[in-house]
This record gives structure tokens, sequence and C-alpha cells, in this order.
């Protein structure tokens, strides 16, 4: 894709309101790290109470995942949650607009060798990540250290998808934009040794998927992530980060790089992937995108898992 270029349109009175609330967003942005976290978190408790939809889809995700926690316990959890998303709103602001310096100063990164030495190798990566509510910020964080493309789908509104994708190209500056269904865009980028973002964490349909575990419940897994990783020649490597509870910033981990992978079958590998999948979740449950209709798509002949309103 183009590089995204401001447009004189963009002045028109149509845009106005938006323009409003972006320079409301930026100011609030220039105060404290600390101070950012906690109107974050009062912004998700304002959004558990008036997000009803997204706040029962996440609800009956933590019942169906977490079964073996109390009531109160998935409470919790689902407070939490709200909370974070309600941060991730400021996340995705300080990744577009705070200085790479101010912003490198939250980082804590593990396994930065690991793209070195593919970088090295000259082989492609397929950085395998997932939908924290962290996602922006992580990004950012981590295209700084490395350069990182990503699957991109442009966004209807086009001032805000042009402040989007400046925000984050700004902290990733040799980085590039596939579309999300340009399968051989993707695969040009990964022959030619570069390192591409991708989550195979959502539910996509049956259609590119097939029916494993996750949670104990049979998910409609994309098969992609074997696809592009043998027509890419690429390697798989999972990538996980959190926000610290100490309020020191984010800890982000690369980890090394799958063996064997893609394996003998790609049902064999969606299993594999949602393993690592549900362990990643588990370890940080109050961080992931839980309004999500995951479990959406079902096996033939099962039940849905969820109601109309959510």
């Amino acid at each position: 894709m183009d590089r995204p270029r401001f447009r004189a349109a963009f002045f028109h009175p149509r845009f106005w309101l938006l323009w409003c609330g972006l320079g409301l967003l930026w100011l609030i942005v220039q105060l404290p790290y600390p101070v950012l976290l906690r109107i974050g978190r009062a912004l998700g408790a304002l959004m558990y109470r008036v997000a009803g939809d997204r706040r029962r889809i996440a609800w009956r995700n933590l019942e169906l995942c977490f079964p073996e926690k109390s009531v109160a316990e998935r409470k919790r959890l689902h407070k939490e949650n709200f909370a974070s998303t309600g941060i991730a709103f400021f996340e995705m602001a300080m990744s577009w607009w705070w200085s790479r310096s101010r912003l490198a100063k939250l980082a804590h990164v593990e396994g930065l060798e690991h793209l070195k030495q593919a970088q090295r190798e000259g082989k492609g990566v397929i950085l395998m990540a997932l939908h924290f509510t962290t996602l922006e910020i992580g990004a950012a964080l981590l295209g700084q250290q490395h350069t990182i493309d990503g699957m991109y789908r442009e966004h209807k509104n086009p001032l805000f998808d042009y402040i989007q994708r400046r925000g984050r190209e700004r902290h990733n500056l040799d980085s590039l934009a596939v579309e999300r269904d340009d399968v051989r865009g993707m695969l040009k980028l990964l022959r030619a040794g570069r390192a591409i973002w991708y989550a195979p964490d959502q539910d996509y349909g049956a259609k590119q998927s097939v029916f494993v575990p996750l949670f104990g419940i049979q998910a409609a897994t994309v098969t992609a992530t074997s696809k592009f990783a043998r027509l890419g020649k690429a390697l798989v490597v999972p990538f996980v980060q959190e926000r610290l509870a100490d309020g020191s910033g984010y800890r982000l981990v690369i980890q090394a790089p799958l063996e064997a992978f893609p394996g003998e079958t790609e049902e064999a590998d969606c299993i594999r992937i949602n393993q690592w999948v549900e362990q990643s979740v588990r370890d940080c449950p109050e961080q992931y995108l839980w309004a999500h209709r995951r479990f959406k798509t079902r096996p033939p002949g099962e039940p849905k898992l969820y109601d109309k309103r959510g």
C-alpha cells in the first residue's frame, strides 16, 4: 500500500467533529503516564456500564474459557478486562503522538535476537501475535527495535485512516502495510526476508479454517499460518506483550521460532497454535480482547454459544 498522505479534503466540515475529538485526545495524552493509566481505568469503568453487547460477549467468553473459576473471580476478571480496554484507548494515542524517546522508556524487550538471527539468515518471519488490548502500543514499541510489516484493513473514515496509519508508521519508518486480503503481497515480503505481524486467534469463519480445541471448545482456527509459512519459506516466531502491573511500561517477549513448522498436517499445526494461544492468554487474561465472538462459528450440528445479544 502507498504511504498515507494528507489531503486538503480533510478540512471539509464533515471532518470537523473528528478533528475536535482528535485534538482533545492529543491534549490528554500529554499528561504523565501514571495519570493516563488512571484515566484509562475510569474510561473502562464507563464502558463497562454502557457497552452492553460487548460486555455480554466478554462475559460469555469468560464463562466458556474459565469454567473452573468462581463467579466472583470471573466478575473481577471481567471488570479488569474493561479497565484494560479503557487504558488501550490512550495507549493507541500514545503510540500515535508520543515522541520516540518518550515511548521507548516504557519498553522492556526480550528475545530480540530471534528476529536479528532470522534477518542475518535472510529468512522471512511471521510474527505470530495475539489480540491483546496492548496491541497498538506493543507494535509501536517493537517497531522501534525492528522493522515489522503489518496486515491492514482500510478504515471507512479517510481522516481516521490517515491518522492511524501515519501514527503507526512513525515509530516503524521502514515498515510496509499489506492489505489483509493481499496474499501475494504478503508472500512476496516474506520471501524477501521481511517480518510481518500476523494474529491467528480470531474467528474468520469455517471456509479457511479447521475445528480444533481452544480452552476445551472446538474453535474455527485459520490454516493461513501454515500456508504462509510454507509458501513464504518463513519462520513462525511467537510474540506476546503485557502491560506491567507496577506501571513501569510493557514487557515484549519474542519467543524462539517454532520448530518443525509447518508440520505434517494443517490440523496438527492449528492444534499447536491454539495450545500456544491458550497458554499465552492464561498468562495475562485481563489484557486479552474478550469482546470478540471467538466461538461464533460452530461445527455442523453443534448449537450456538452466543445469544442474539452476545
